[in-house]
């Protein structure tokens, strides 16, 4: 899905008006890149986007978890939680996200949004994040932290959707085995993949309705090209509103549905298939470990 976040990010920075609809305009602008860089223009700064990726959501899991289960009376991640708290939780996890991983993100959109051989081009992550330190400081790096942290609200107004869309689909089918009379075992506890993909697909989009603007602000501020054009959040967006209206803050949101949907729910479908395998193969093992305790004993009697 590189390249098309890589255009999703070209859009947001660009200030001239659309032509066509959406199909055309990817489509179109995906062969110009191509014709005119090759197959690493459509490919630039994909080091920076894994990365980024990578850690963003491995982060992210990690403290999440950790919160819900530090906090749970039971102890465990899973206990239903209201929709006030899952949302503070979220927030949480997702602001020491954006904290930890912002200087990747701006090597990212300074590396899409420049050609592999313009001047000053950065060659990788390291060289980009080295070269940002080296001139800009640190004050480069955490360039446009403010807008990370206000677009915390998307992965917690996304996780609020998606933990109480999967709790009712829970509850739904613990009334549908209690009705056909089945007993709830390890193998009942996931849902199916179908459903993962659709309970993900829609928090994501509600998510992004509501704070998709901080992303087109986040993207001009942090791109080096266009920083007399936008010095502070205030002028970015006063100057976006003046220029192009409303519809200027959801510049490349049909490339970014196109984008992150796909991505969105092929990551939650893998998650949430190997945590059930790993709570699993735990509780296999403490089954057997018990067994065995049992038998020790028996023969030690």
């Amino acid at each position: 899905m590189h390249p098309l976040d890589l255009l999703k990010v070209k859009f947001q920075v660009s200030t001239s008006k659309p032509q066509g609809g959406i199909g055309k305009q990817i489509w179109y602008s995906l062969r110009d890149i191509h014709a005119s860089e090759g197959w690493r223009g459509l490919y630039r700064g994909v080091g920076a986007n894994i990365a980024g990726n990578a850690s963003s959501w491995g982060l992210y899991f990690l403290f999440y978890n950790m919160l819900k289960k530090r906090m749970s009376p039971t102890g465990d991640p899973n206990y239903k939680f209201s929709s006030a708290t899952t949302l503070l939780y979220a927030a949480e996890a997702s602001a020491a996200c954006a904290i930890i991983t912002n200087p990747i993100w701006v090597v990212k959109v300074r590396m899409f949004t420049t050609r592999n051989d313009a001047p000053g081009a950065y060659r990788s992550l390291w060289h980009g994040l080295s070269s940002i330190y080296r001139t800009e400081g640190l004050a480069g790096l955490y360039r446009g932290t403010s807008l990370a942290l206000f677009g915390v609200s998307n992965g917690a107004i996304q996780f609020m959707g998606y933990e109480q869309l999967k709790w009712l689909c829970f509850e739904q089918k613990r009334k549908r085995y209690k009705r056909e009379g089945k007993s709830w075992t390890n193998e009942a506890d996931k849902l199916s993949n179908t459903t993962y993909t659709v309970i993900s697909g829609v928090s994501k989009l509600g998510a992004l309705a509501v704070t998709y603007p901080y992303q087109v602000v986040r993207s001009r501020i942090q791109n080096n090209a266009t920083r007399h054009l936008y010095p502070t959040i205030p002028a970015c967006i006063a100057r976006t509103f003046r220029e192009e209206g409303v519809r200027g803050f959801y510049r490349g949101l049909g490339t970014n549905l196109v984008r992150v949907l796909p991505g969105t729910c092929v990551t939650f479908v893998v998650y949430e298939n190997l945590a059930w395998l790993f709570r699993s193969s735990a509780l296999k093992r403490e089954e057997k470990r018990s067994a065995l305790d049992v038998t020790d004993g028996s023969l030690s009697s």
